[in-house]
């Protein structure tokens, strides 16, 4: 097979891999399942997938279509060639505005398709919790619904037309045809006439007819993706009396890659909702009470009828990023009502409001019905769309699992499904976690359970089963919208019967003969406990590490905690910062998902001494920049800063470090020896020819200006002027942390920090202490690291309290105290204790002037624009509106924040050579442009040394850092 692997990567103009690692990133999705496929590939245009096609079918493989890799059912796993579409086919082909419809690839990610839409006033309506990253072709193959199915339909409404390859390489296009068109159809010789001859043999059988209305989920439940969607083909005028066309495209979407290659959809669109909205937010003690409320609550005109449950609602409490969105939550809910509703106008929408509420009180099942609007509901329905990542989020083995979590039945029988479900639950001692689209009569339900036992994949074969007879007796579906995929196809027989099963069948070997599309979903499916992630009743891999993780239960199931959601895979126009270099690369290789599934491969697999000692490893965490976005974007909070740090220092116990990496790590002793001797180290680092060999030596980019140090250090500039920076009688005394960039490098921002801070009438004092020992830890020196640590937990515990806090000008060494400290502490209660009180110095001042202790008539009046690009660090650990509301505070200061993502620069990585390029690759992805566009006169403020210094260097204009610009504000 690896020789005609060859053959086919010689004629292939996309990319084509065989090695291990990529294998085993694209082993798993979303789901629970993993099994190392034979080749991953990118293709670039049709003509590789044709010759993708006809290879598979000459050997017999299969072809495991994929897109973003979000499918909770296993459908994007399997033991043939996984052909990722995500990173060429993602072109919007046209917008249609006469028929309102837009033709795309089926690689066009959901969220961006609507921001180009806009300006049209159009949109595609199917929302699901994964729409900054899920793809249209996913969309279609498992007809997503999300949460505006009750108004918009699911993506088979919407889809009008689909071209791709059939089976034998033929490229056909499914759309809208007439009976008369359907007879030339099945006329044809070709594959694509078979099709339609078999589709009309099997519908046009009253036998069959009969069967199909009986089985299959009634046709009022518009969430039902059980099996091939043979009956949605029966009402057009070629079956039955209904005057609408016959279209292919109501079976391919939901069929999950078994039928047909897709290569571009073309989708209705809907006009933009009504400008006006408003949603209550309704708490209930219960579950059932919750329930009881969904069908008096859908008499109203809903866009959404969410619900969360307290299991949901507890995992938000400690999230980083999701805890503010909480604001809404009174009391302890067992359960939370989402429901919207939108106008044309504020008169209109406040009426609709006070009938829901009127319906509401009559039914008096809630205790509270807040209402929220505009970005407030955003934020709540942020909160509901991290649910499934959240989950992820439980520490030790024990995880909501997905099984049964996709059920959908009639709403009027609602609520008694759920009493039954929960007594199955009860049979099994489960408390399950409900979440998801009440309105459409699907709630995700999960139950609690760890994989990694045999007794315990028993009981999730029991469960599944016992619930896919409720279903069945409710005559629902047991996919409403996930797909059956590997997860649940071995019962579609027993929802629609060894009649209707054997039909579909019938179907998927006519289109697909050799079975080489996504072989073994919907059909022929092997058992739902087989190709698990963990093997049962495993030895549990024994991983001695340097850093503390035991608030995962150790380092293995930090990595674990990624469930393959995605949310690394978001663009950049959809905010946030991680995944920095899959933004740059669109390579699944640099996302946060691949690097947590590589160390959970390597390291659970591994047979050598140092299960660390992997090359694998050491390619997939080289582009991660450590920006710890991951910390907190991430629903899951997969610290990747943390897992690559632990990774390099293992690393170095088999390979030592290179010379450039102990420089770069070593760099303050550098530059401490350097500051002794400034004008002559200044000469060569500016001097062309000096600077050019230093330059060559360390492997540094010959782009890059390096780093001088200062002309004096902040140390001896604070030693020489400390009796004039005394204040009589200060509000309060803080401690300012010298770091190692500041005191060194950035003198001057840390002369405009002390000058800032005894005007405004506080004491500084300045200690001596160690370096933050962040250079050592972004290079995996954690011995040294942890010593430092150590040192300055040391020196500051007894120091540090609320009333004098210890704060720092660079974010990345004074949010060390908050992070890595942590990790690395001896003493982990004065550690704890510390980090409370340690603050970037934009807190401290936003904190002084909520105490009212800063005024705004302390400050100039005159008129400045500012635009803020905020260090990573800061996004992740702490809040880029610290910095907006202290720039914020002088009247006439009129400030934004751009939405930058991360500036590429990471410390020494945009130094590096081989790195150069894709640190400004991620510059330019939003934060260069942003720069460039602002008018000259414009301040730009950047807290972080390498962000100024990036600044810079991608777009010639020098940043400041916010105490610098307050300082020379300040009257």
């Amino acid at each position: 097979m690896k020789q005609n692997f060859q053959s086919l990567k010689k004629q292939f103009k996309g990319e084509f891999h065989t090695d291990l690692l990529r294998k085993s990133i694209y082993a798993t999705d979303a789901s629970v399942y993993r099994e190392i496929p034979e080749a991953v590939c990118y293709p670039k245009d049709d003509s590789d997938l044709q010759s993708l096609i006809l290879f598979a079918s000459e050997n017999a493989i299969s072809l495991i279509p994929r897109t973003a890799g979000t499918s909770l059912a296993g459908q994007c796993t399997g033991n043939g060639i996984v052909v990722d579409v995500s990173r060429y086919f993602t072109d919007v082909i046209k917008i249609d505005t006469n028929q309102n419809r837009v033709r795309v690839q089926p690689g066009v990610i959901r969220d961006d398709l609507n921001r180009k839409l806009l300006k049209h006033e159009l949109f595609f309506g199917p929302n699901t919790s994964t729409s900054n990253r899920c793809m249209i072709g996913g969309m279609v193959g498992n007809n997503s619904s999300g949460t505006t199915s009750i108004k918009y339909g699911t993506t088979r409404d919407k889809v009008v037309s689909i071209k791709g390859f059939l089976s034998d390489g033929s490229l056909v296009e499914f759309g809208e045809i007439s009976r008369k068109d359907f007879e030339a159809k099945m006329e044809l010789s070709s594959l694509e006439g078979s099709v339609y001859r078999k589709i009309y043999e099997i519908l046009n059988n009253p036998v069959n007819r009969e069967e199909i209305q009986k089985q299959f989920p009634p046709r009022s439940l518009h969430r039902r993706n059980t099996g091939y969607a043979l009956d949605e083909l029966l009402y057009n005028e070629v079956f039955s009396e209904e005057d609408s066309r016959f279209n292919m495209c109501r079976l391919i979407a939901g069929s999950e890659g078994t039928l047909l290659f897709m290569t571009e959809i073309e989708l209705q669109l809907d006009p933009l909702p009504p400008k006006f909205s408003a949603m209550i937010a309704s708490h209930y003690p219960s579950i059932n009470s919750c329930m009881l409320d969904v069908v008096p609550a859908m008499e109203h005109p809903l866009y959404t009828c969410e619900m969360m449950d307290k299991v949901i609602l507890d995992c938000t409490k400690q999230n980083l990023k999701y805890r503010e969105n909480r604001f809404f939550i009174q009391a302890d809910p067992e359960a939370i009502l989402m429901l919207e509703l939108r106008a044309d106008s504020e008169v209109e929408l406040q009426n609709m409001v006070s009938r829901l509420q009127e319906t509401l009180k009559k039914s008096g099942l809630s205790y509270a019905a807040p209402v929220l609007y505009a970005e407030e509901i955003e934020m709540a329905l942020d909160l509901r769309k991290a649910g499934l990542g959240l989950l992820g989020n439980i520490v030790g083995d024990k995880k909501a699992v997905a099984c049964i979590e996709d059920t959908a039945v009639a709403l009027p029988v609602l609520a008694n499904y759920i009493e039954e479900f929960s007594e199955i639950m009860k049979k099994y001692d489960q408390k399950a976690v409900y979440y998801a689209h009440a309105g459409a009569g699907e709630l995700h339900l999960r139950p609690i359970l760890n994989l990694k036992k045999a007794e315990e994949v028993q009981l999730f074969r029991k469960i599944t089963e016992d619930v896919a007879h409720l279903v069945k007796k409710y005559n629902g579906s047991l996919s409403g919208e996930h797909g059956d995929g590997r997860l649940r196809a071995e019962f579609i027989e027993k929802m629609i019967g060894s009649h209707n099963y054997s039909l579909l069948k019938d179907l998927k070997f006519t289109f697909d003969p050799k079975n080489i599309f996504n072989a073994g979903k919907i059909v022929n499916a092997d058992a739902m406990d087989t190709f698990l992630r963990y093997t049962p009743d495993r030895k549990e891999p024994e991983i001695q590490t340097l850093m503390d993780f035991s608030d995962s239960e150790g380092i293995l199931r930090l990595a674990e905690k990624c469930n393959g959601s995605g949310d690394c895979r978001k663009s950049v126009e959809a905010g946030g910062t991680m995944c920095p270099s899959y933004r740059a690369t669109k390579d699944e290789k640099d996302t946060t998902r691949a690097r947590a599934n590589a160390l959970r491969e390597f390291l659970t697999n591994s047979d050598k001494p140092n299960k660390f000692d992997h090359h694998e490893l050491k390619e997939v965490l080289d582009l991660c920049i450590s920006c710890k976005g991951c910390k907190s974007e991430c629903p899951s909070n997969v610290d990747m800063a943390a897992l690559k740090a632990e990774f390099q220092h293992q690393y170095h116990q088999t390979h030592k470090p290179n010379l450039r990496d102990k420089t770069f790590a070593n760099i303050s002793a550098y530059n401490a020896k350097a500051a002794k001797i400034p004008k002559l180290s200044r000469f060569i680092f500016s001097n062309k020819l000096t600077s050019g060999v230093a330059k060559k030596v360390m492997g540094v980019a010959p782009e890059r200006e390096l780093p001088k140090v200062g002309k004096q250090t902040l140390a001896a500039y604070f030693k020489k002027h400390q009796q004039e920076l005394k204040v009589g009688n200060p509000i309060k005394t803080v401690y300012l942390f010298n770091d190692e960039f500041t005191n060194y490098l950035d003198v001057s921002v840390g002369k405009d920090a002390l000058q800032l801070l005894k005007k405004l009438n506080y004491q500084v004092e300045m200690i001596d202490h160690p370096e933050s020992g962040r250079s050592f830890l972004s290079k995996g020196f954690l011995t040294e690291a942890k010593k430092l640590a150590n040192q300055n937990i040391e020196i500051f515990k007894d120091l540090i309290t609320s009333e004098s806090p210890l704060i720092g000008i660079e974010p990345s060494a004074i949010l060390s105290f908050r992070d890595e400290y942590l990790r690395l502490a001896e003493d982990r209660t004065a550690a704890e204790k510390l980090a409370k009180n340690s603050f970037i110095i934009e807190e401290f001042l936003k904190m002084e002037i909520s105490a009212g202790n800063i005024l705004a008539s302390q400050f100039t009046a005159k008129k400045a624009q500012i635009k803020i690009h905020a260090h990573c660090h800061q996004k992740a650990l702490s809040n880029s509106s610290r910095t907006f509301d202290i720039l914020n505070l002088p009247k006439n200061y009129k400030v934004t924040i751009i939405p930058s993502g991360c500036c590429g620069m990471a410390g020494s990585f945009g130094y590096e050579k081989e790195h150069y390029e894709i640190s400004m690759r991620i510059g330019e992805n939003s934060l260069f442009p942003a720069v460039r566009k602002a008018e000259k006169t414009t301040i730009i403020s950047a807290n972080g040394t390498s962000c100024r210094h990036q600044i810079f260097d991608g777009t010639g204009r020098k940043a400041q850092h916010p105490v610098s610009i307050l300082r020379k504000a300040i009257l």
